[in-house]
């Protein structure tokens, strides 16, 4: 067999790593998977061929696609071509943009012009950001400082799409950020003149302490005394270099390491499995519907701290190179989290995302602990990308019945704007599959496999060995085949080719336990219908190289498919490409995300062994006539809807989405890293937090929303500080917050929309408004009471300076019937005789003096901690202490937090003062609760729960509101996202 294309880096060849796991050496890999085929018959010149390249995974010599031009077919230009500066004229929604830019560059290659002129709001840069988890290229790193590529497996047609993006084929400026990978380091090489041997048997062991000793005077950069990878800065910045000036796919790579272990001098990379352990561990499996038994946890916090971590230094990565105007297109669970990361960082920015792997229902995601998280991240994106349709259904169903976010079958209402949701089923490069599959090389190898297989028919299957892709399903479906029709006894033969698993699957469930069961399956079938001289399974459990995977996929006169979950199977689309003219029968799982595009092949459920042995049995004795017309169906599909045609799609629907969504007001998820690092930074403090629907949840009857012991002991721990002056500002009555966080002695409270206030430290309330005539309390009473009477389960609440009609215990429809018929009386009869608003809260109305509500409060607070008026809760001491604030001793950090209409007078008086009397990097005002209204506040919170871990986070307690326990595993990550490193 062939080896895997590699690109060498300082001149070294590639060489097989004694620490490198079996499954990766070539002496394992390079094992011919045909009996009787020797790797020589593989190392025949290849035919010359007319087709240009394109540029892909799979090509030999990268210097070839200098110039590549892809093999997708083209039409004829259109004699008229839609002017695109008339594109969006008379545009209806972003349905109507899409079509109308489908229609003008129908034919010919779209330019950047084009695309600015179809939205010429967007102001596009015409760069596209993408980001992936790993690079294309796998990596070794010499101890010389040479570096060896080699071209990563599995992704094909994702790494394909870049390279096509990468094209003069495009006209876009592409750039690839993603990690590095796990690099690997051999201790030593062989000599170069040595030909690598087929097997290892032969080959001494080779001892790690043998390495050579400079001569040159030059000794390298002494590595840290510790264990782990140590790589050089300038070693660094050369693989830096070299990746960002690939002709093929300009990559930026992404450095994971915790701050301890990087400097100046270098980097130390230690345990570099665990940068993907949370994926692989939790969220893949529960993607594909597995779940892990229940753990204390205690391995999860760590790992979830280093998935947020990972996605943080994402972020970072993009924000360095990112432009306005640039896109960002996001790939897959891995980096689930960066969308909104991205979004906190840059608001306007044109982001979309794509996930290659099923999404659960609401039912399975329930069970994932960072289900929340995982959501709101995505909702980041201005575009999320699906598979199939059943994956974006389930995402919006998610969305509604977790996050209790509005959603349909196209779209998600989210922090005041709307997420679009797609279906793009992603395709293969066709002109790259038929120029490798009809090459001279492997039409030898389809004649050998044809000849060794004389008159056998050959079913094929290529499958990843993990406990998705149905492989014992489809070997007990084949022994149950075997068992319901004997007369195909000795005439079908099944390859099954399983390479092995690139995910770290949990310990449950360990790969050693699906290759036994396979193993035995396999030894089982062999042994109850097989023979001396023939066996109806030939299993080979390694890699194949390119060449003869086509070959076997020409060969083939079904091809089997059973994945019991999968995403996009694109070993289903290439081997229609690869039976072109053979045109044999394709049998797929109805669970395999390939099943919705390929209608016309069989589709089978792989748990019903019974049906699929039928099926299989169909397939073989289908009639010349009906396999040509399947066939010619399937390749139409799989010819026009390729990679390139997929990735056009995604981008066209971006752009026309952003240009329907451009005048939208996003307001972002709370940065709470960035709250953190203020905080800690800041010596002078201010915290304004609204109480019902803020501190705590919203509640039928008003007089049950108590604060848990959880809300009283972390606003305890945070008021402690000198440092922080913590206030109540409510609509609540002296009374109720006397009675409930009175006893709080460090805690400022402001009553009734201000017009009450208690300072920390004191128990005297100081009524800000018992100068203003309140004679319109009566007038206000006859207008409820005559409200209270019509509508049953409606009250009157009589505070001091403010009087309240509730309806949220009444019926819904009557209750805001009624409270809007209530609102416009009350416009038209008391508002006009007296200084009085009107507010709608949650369920409810309120009248108020107009010169009397929560902005007035917000804005004298601020004025007297910067005034030094105030003195701060337990210090006994004016606010500006020694240590100071901000710039003369001003705040140098403002939280305030609310729910309502109510608390907008906060954000509005705050951000008047912001760049005046505080930094407005300094501010940060917080909406809670409704994902879909419009606000002043810079950030929003989905509910009070959040806030609570909020302000734990800030005062370092845990769940308890104690400081001696441990963070909860949310702060635990942003903790480590901000310090470099996972604390103890």
């Amino acid at each position: 067999m062939s080896r895997s294309p590699q690109v060498s880096f300082g001149g070294k060849e590639s060489t097989e790593s004694p620490e490198l796991p079996p499954h990766e050496r070539d002496s394992v890999t390079r094992v011919p998977v045909t009996p009787g085929i020797q790797a020589s018959t593989y190392m025949r010149s290849s035919t010359d061929s007319t087709k240009p390249a394109s540029p892909s995974y799979f090509t030999k010599d990268p210097s070839k696609h200098n110039n590549a031009i892809s093999n997708a077919p083209r039409s004829e230009s259109p004699a008229e071509i839609t002017s695109p500066s008339g594109i969006l004229q008379g545009a209806t929604s972003h349905h109507d943009v899409l079509r109308r830019m489908s229609v003008s560059l129908r034919g010919r290659r779209e330019s950047i012009s084009e695309i600015r002129a179809a939205a010429p709001d967007l102001a596009l840069s015409g760069g596209i950001i993408s980001a992936t988890f790993t690079t294309p290229h796998s990596m070794k790193y010499h101890k010389g400082g040479d570096w060896e590529l080699g071209y990563r497996r599995g992704q094909s047609a994702l790494f394909d799409s870049f390279s096509y993006l990468s094209s003069d084929e495009t006209p876009w400026n592409h750039t690839v950020v993603a990690w590095t990978g796990e690099i690997e380091s051999p201790s030593d090489t062989l000599p170069k003149e040595e030909t690598v041997s087929d097997t290892t048997a032969n080959i001494p062991g080779l001892n790690h302490l043998s390495a050579p000793i400079p001569l040159d005077g030059e000794a390298p950069p002494t590595p840290p005394e510790v264990d782990g990878l140590w790589i050089p800065r300038e070693h660094q910045i050369e693989l830096e270099n070299r990746l960002i000036h690939d002709k093929r796919i300009k990559t930026i790579p992404v450095w994971l390491a915790d701050d301890t272990e990087t400097s100046s001098e270098g980097i130390t990379l230690n345990n570099q499995g665990r940068w993907r352990r949370y994926a692989e561990h939790t969220i893949y499996p529960l993607f594909h519907y597995k779940q892990h038994e229940p753990n204390d946890g205690r391995a999860e916090r760590v790992e979830w701290a280093d998935y947020f971590r990972t996605n943080m230094k994402f972020a970072d990565k993009i924000i360095e190179v990112y432009k306005p105007g640039d896109i960002v297109v996001i790939h897959d669970y891995f980096l689930l989290l960066l969308p909104t990361m991205l979004r906190q960082r840059a608001p306007n920015m044109y982001i979309s995302f794509f996930l290659h792997c099923p999404f659960p229902s609401s039912e399975f995601l329930r069970c994932l602990p960072r289900r929340k998280e995982v959501l709101e991240g995505m909702l980041g994106a201005n575009l999320v990308g699906f598979q199939s349709y059943s994956y974006s259904r389930h995402f919006a169903s998610c969305c509604t019945r977790i996050l209790d976010f509005p959603s349909d079958a196209v779209g998600v209402d989210a922090y005041g704007s709307r997420v679009e949701v797609g279906v793009f089923p992603i395709g293969i490069d066709v002109g790259k599959v038929e120029q490798i599959a009809w090459s001279k090389e492997v039409s030898e190898m389809h004649d050998a496999l044809k000849k060794l297989y004389k008159d056998k028919h050959i079913i094929v299957g290529r499958d990843r060995l993990d406990s998705v892709r149905g492989v014992a399903q489809k070997l007990m479906a084949f022994e149950r085949f075997l068992e319901l029709y004997p007369e195909w006894r000795e005439k079908v033969v099944l390859i099954q080719v399983t390479s092995p698993n690139t995910i770290d699957e949990p310990e449950e469930q360990p790969e050693k336990s699906i290759a036994s069961r396979v193993n035995e399956l396999v030894m089982r079938i062999n042994g109850t219908y097989g023979s001396l001289g023939f066996s109806p399974v030939q299993h080979y459990p390694q890699y194949l190289s390119p060449e003869e995977y086509f070959a076997l996929l020409r060969a083939a006169n079904i091809g089997l498919i059973t994945s019991v979950r999968d995403g996009m199977n694109t070993t289903s689309l290439e081997y229609v490409v690869c039976q072109r003219d053979t045109h044999g029968p394709l049998i797929l799982s109805e669970f395999s995300g390939t099943a919705g595009s390929l209608r016309d092949a069989i589709h089978i459920n792989p748990w019903d062994l019974t049906d699929v042995a039928h099926q299989i049995h169909n397939a073989l004795a289908m009639s010349a006539e009906k396999r040509m017309n399947m066939q010619s169906n399937l390749y139409q599909h799989v010819t026009t809807q390729n990679v390139q045609s997929w990735i056009a799609k995604f981008l066209r629907k971006l752009v026309g989405t952003l240009a329907s969504t451009k005048n939208s007001n996003v307001t972002p998820l709370l940065d709470r890293t960035l709250m953190l690092k203020q905080y800690r930074d800041a010596k002078k403090r201010l915290f304004m937090f609204d109480y019902d629907g803020t501190l705590t949840p919203i509640v039928r009857d008003p007089q049950s929303a108590v604060p848990s012991e959880r809300v009283i002991q972390t606003l305890k721990a945070l008021a402690a500080d000198h440092r922080n002056a913590v206030w109540i500002i409510s609509g609540r009555d002296q009374d109720f917050l006397q009675q409930h966080l009175g006893h709080i002695s460090e805690l400022g409270f402001s009553a009734e929309h201000g017009s009450f206030m208690r300072h920390p430290g004191t128990e005297d309330w100081e009524n800000l408004a018992e100068k203003l005539d309140m004679g319109w309390q009566a007038d206000v009473v006859d207008v409820f009471q005559k409200y209270t009477d019509r509508v049953p389960g409606s009250f009157i609440e009589r505070k001091r300076c403010a009087l309240t009609w509730h309806y949220r215990q009444a019926d819904p429809e009557q209750g805001v019937h009624a409270s809007e018929a209530l609102h416009k009386e009350l416009e038209a009869t008391v508002v006009k005789k007296w200084d009085v608003d009107v507010m709608k809260g949650k369920a409810n109305l309120e009248v108020r003096p107009t010169f009397i509500n929560k902005g007035e409060i917000a804005k004298r607070l601020v004025n007297d901690y910067n005034n030094d008026i105030a003195k701060m809760a337990g210090s006994g001491k004016s606010s500006s202490s020694p240590n100071g604030g901000g710039k003369d001793g001003k705040l140098a950090f403002v939280l305030c937090m609310g729910d309502d209409f109510t608390d907008e007078d906060m954000f509005r008086a705050l951000n008047g003062l912001s760049g005046t009397q505080v930094d407005i990097n300094h501010v940060f005002t917080v909406t809670i609760g409704a994902s879909t209204k419009v606000t002043l506040a810079k950030w929003h919170m989905l509910e009070p729960e959040d806030v609570i871990e909020s302000i734990a986070l800030l005062a370092g307690v845990g769940l308890s509101g104690e400081a001696h326990e441990q963070l909860s595993q949310v702060n635990l990550a942003t903790v480590a996202g901000l310090e470099g490193h996972v604390p103890e």
